[in-house]
């Protein structure tokens, strides 16, 4: 009598877990995708300063991005008519203008790779908000992966050896926290429904752009040397690291537990320092090596499915 009752519950159980598995299969594919777009940008990015300073190139790329994500919206045949107000305005202050200008302000007195780790705290506080706003309580996994992915990040940092200035460190700490909130805004505003991950990506971007154009008149910069290579960047990040990537990231925390969208997003800023090793010959050192390791060790942690 018990075999025959707990056969068919285990057979349900099994049936559950492939489904859910195969529902996220998709989101984690887009996460390896945005991996390589938005890592690989933090050298391009850096490459671009040397021909524009960082708000008007903020400026330009978003603009072209939000073009790109409302021409993607007609192809699709998708309404153009906004997502709720109120929470995309939100977003878009906070992902957009929020993170972009603390970021680049932080880059202007401090060193890119440190202040892109330091931004890439953004999953620790997607913790700590997402368990206060959404009632995401942290597993004793998540936990677990949250703490070794934070010593990781600690040996990548290398504080004993000095962050930099105190004001760029708090800068680039801000625009995590503010990423956070725009992913935390995210995720609530899917779970009401009726809102689709193009729409709310381009309308976010648009409200959020024009904060940072407002930003880039208000602040002078140096004029722009509109070379082939600035060019190139410029497309490379309006079509991929502003069009394309924000819409796989939405894509992603519509899928995935915003917690776990968000460590798992901590693999970018690795993969960063490894794309800097080979193209820029940034060669990590013991530390960072052993950071990295932790972190892709959290990451296996948290992601991969439970055996039962």
């Amino acid at each position: 009598m018990d075999t025959y009752h707990t056969q068919p519950a285990a057979r349900a159980t099994r049936t559950t877990v492939t489904a859910v598995s195969s529902s996220r299969r998709p989101a984690l594919v887009a996460l390896v995708l945005l991996t390589l777009v938005w890592s690989y940008n933090w050298i391009v990015m850096k490459q671009a300063l040397r021909y524009s300073g960082p708000f008007e190139f903020s400026a330009l790329r978003y603009v072209l991005g939000s073009a790109v994500l409302f021409a993607v919206l007609l192809l699709r045949g998708e309404s153009l008519r906004p997502p709720p107000l109120w929470p995309t305005t939100l977003i878009g202050l906070a992902q957009t203008t929020g993170f972009q200008l603390f970021v680049q302000s932080a880059l202007l007195v401090g060193g890119a790779g440190k202040t892109a780790l330091l931004a890439y705290t953004m999953p620790f506080w997607v913790v700590l908000i997402g368990w206060l706003a959404l009632g995401d309580t942290p597993t004793r996994r998540l936990w677990l992966g949250l703490a070794v992915a934070a010593a990781g990040l600690v040996l990548v940092l290398d504080p004993w050896h000095g962050l930099g200035s105190a004001g760029s460190s708090a800068l680039a700490l801000a625009g995590g926290a503010c990423w956070a909130i725009g992913v935390v805004a995210s995720k609530r505003l899917f779970q009401r429904g009726g809102t689709s991950a193009l729409s709310l990506t381009a309308w976010q971007m648009l409200i959020g752009t024009l904060a940072v154009i407002a930003v880039a008149l208000v602040v002078p910069e140096r004029p722009i040397e509109w070379s082939n290579w600035f060019i190139g960047a410029l497309v490379y990040n309006a079509l991929l690291a502003s069009g394309l990537a924000w819409l796989l990231w939405s894509y992603v925390v519509e899928r995935l537990p915003a917690n776990v969208a968000g460590l798992s997003s901590l693999v970018i800023p690795i993969a960063g320092v490894g794309f800097a090793w080979l193209v820029l010959g940034e060669r990590p050192t013991w530390p960072e090596g052993a950071g990295i390791i932790l972190i892709g060790s959290a990451l296996a942690l948290v992601n991969l499915r439970r055996s039962r």
